[in-house]
């Protein structure tokens, strides 16, 4: 399963992603565009770990969230039509 982690803090939201190197063992986190995230989420298999800074939350949205949960972490872009 894809794991994608979008921050949101006052100033801005971004998406990240962990990407481990199998040489050194070492895991680096890299920006991820938001359409990229949106592919994957629609396609399936893909949860997204939002984390709520200001107030120290953590929420778990993936393909069996409430389309209202999807839309106010996400946006509506990444609701599923075919739900």
């Amino acid at each position: 399963m894809n794991r994608y982690t979008k921050v949101i803090n006052m100033m801005e939201s971004y998406f990240t992603r962990d990407f481990e190197k199998s040489k050194k063992g070492i895991t680096k986190t890299r920006e991820i565009k938001e359409e990229t995230v949106r592919k994957a989420f629609l396609k399936g298999n893909t949860e997204v770990l939002v984390i709520l800074e200001d107030s120290d939350r953590e929420i778990l949205i993936d393909d069996f969230s409430s389309d209202e949960d999807i839309r106010k972490y996400l946006g509506a872009k990444f609701i599923n039509p075919k739900r």
